[in-house]
């Protein structure tokens, strides 16, 4: 797993809280499909934790009581997942494929899109975990293949080499050997705040898009991520 962004300090230069005002939100969205599906792991794993929030904050709803371990490449990150350590929950600077390590639920947040052999990456992963929960940035939609400029801005400022949208998403799950469980949209765009006028001239239009046809939104206006349950 290559990242020379993620361990030269460029990230983290152009993404100074390493988003963990998101993790709430995400932890949100974890918590209930693992509910939904009755999941209650007696171990953690998360592959790329970055700042460590949404491993510490998953660890801390399931009562504090699961065994969990964020592993992370970049040793900025890793500095500040440090300061996070509890008697089990702890945080490594390692690639969790070149260890034997195995969990009930394995998180893959926002992570392999980042990869450049993403699908390599996936297939080795499957062997860590009896379930893993995968959340996918969708980032191909019509509003952002005719603008480029969302692309791009992916690729500059958060290190994106592959773009999905949801049937690709799944699509490249199940090429790994994924078997799916379930499936669902998150509405980040919409319900997390950033910046930016192009958000603000699309907020109400995505919204509507949104409430109306879930796949239509996606498809069109973009902003969206996909949240999967896999085995």
């Amino acid at each position: 797993m290559k990242g020379e962004i993620y361990q030269d300090g460029s990230y983290l230069d152009n993404n100074p809280t390493w988003d963990v005002e998101d993790s709430p939100w995400k932890v949100r969205q974890i918590k209930n499909l693992i509910e939904k599906h009755g999941i209650n792991p007696t171990t953690l794993g998360e592959v790329g934790c970055g700042a460590g929030e949404i491993i510490k904050q998953l660890w801390i709803s399931l009562d504090c009581k699961a065994d969990s371990k964020g592993f992370e490449i970049s040793k900025q990150a890793y500095e500040i997942c440090q300061k996070k350590t509890k008697d089990n929950l702890s945080y490594h600077l390692e690639d969790i494929t070149n260890t034997d390590e195995f969990f009930d639920l394995l998180l893959v947040i926002d992570v392999f899109e980042h990869v450049e052999d993403y699908l390599g990456f996936l297939r080795k992963l499957r062997k860590f975990a009896k379930y893993k929960v995968f959340h996918i940035p969708l980032d191909m939609s019509v509003q952002s293949v005719f603008r480029v400029s969302p692309i791009l801005n992916a690729r500059a400022k958060v290190g994106h080499l592959h773009y999905f949208n949801k049937e690709t998403a799944l699509m490249s799950l199940e090429y790994a050997g994924y078997k799916i469980i379930d499936s669902f949209f998150t509405a980040g765009a919409i319900e997390t705040y950033r910046p930016g006028l192009g958000r603000k001239v699309l907020f109400l239009p995505r919204k509507l898009a949104y409430y109306l046809n879930k796949d239509f939104a996606a498809r069109i206006f973009g902003g969206f991520s996909l949240m999967v349950l896999a085995e």
